[in-house]
């Protein structure tokens, strides 16, 4: 094989190998594969514990959010959502609910100014315990709407290798 034809073969395989990490990078923008896990028992159990710590005093012990959710209060900020299935959490894929929770609202509205109560939790937790947490919350929806979020996880995967 000459030089050339060498190099542009290492290059291929250097692409594919690139392509295929930036596609199971959780950070990636692009990302659209499920990374949650709500059928693994030490997942859930680390994110049961997690959720009561961080998350339940705004969003409720049984995920039920607080009242009047679409409403923003006299602060100008909205209420906690619900993240049961009456709630709007699983019409986000797993790739939004995680950069939602790690990097905040505003960087997902891409407004940094936009006011929220939610923080973000970059440095509070890791990457595996907010998938944890959000795997127990998927984990406690209804079969139907579970299925609903797996199929919008399939249709965001397929856009993304589109």
């Amino acid at each position: 094989m000459k030089a050339p034809t060498v190099i542009i073969a290492l290059t291929a395989v250097l692409a594919v190998v690139i392509a295929t990490a930036i596609r199971f990078d959780p950070f990636a923008t692009d990302q659209a594969e499920p990374m949650l896990s709500p059928d693994d028992a030490k997942v859930l159990a680390m994110g049961e514990r997690i959720y009561a710590e961080q998350c339940a005093s705004c969003h409720g012990d049984r995920l039920q959010g607080q009242p009047d959710w679409r409403t923003r209060g006299a602060d100008g900020l909205l209420p906690a959502p619900p993240h049961d299935a009456g709630g709007h959490t699983w019409h986000h894929p797993d790739e939004m609910l995680f950069r939602i929770t790690k990097f905040g609202v505003a960087s997902i509205v891409g407004d940094p100014s936009y006011k929220t109560s939610m923080p973000a939790y970059e440095g509070r937790l890791s990457d595996d315990e907010i998938i944890a947490v959000l795997s127990w919350i998927k984990a406690q929806w209804p079969p139907q709407v579970r299925r609903k979020h797996d199929q919008m996880n399939a249709q965001a995967a397929k856009a993304a290798r589109s």
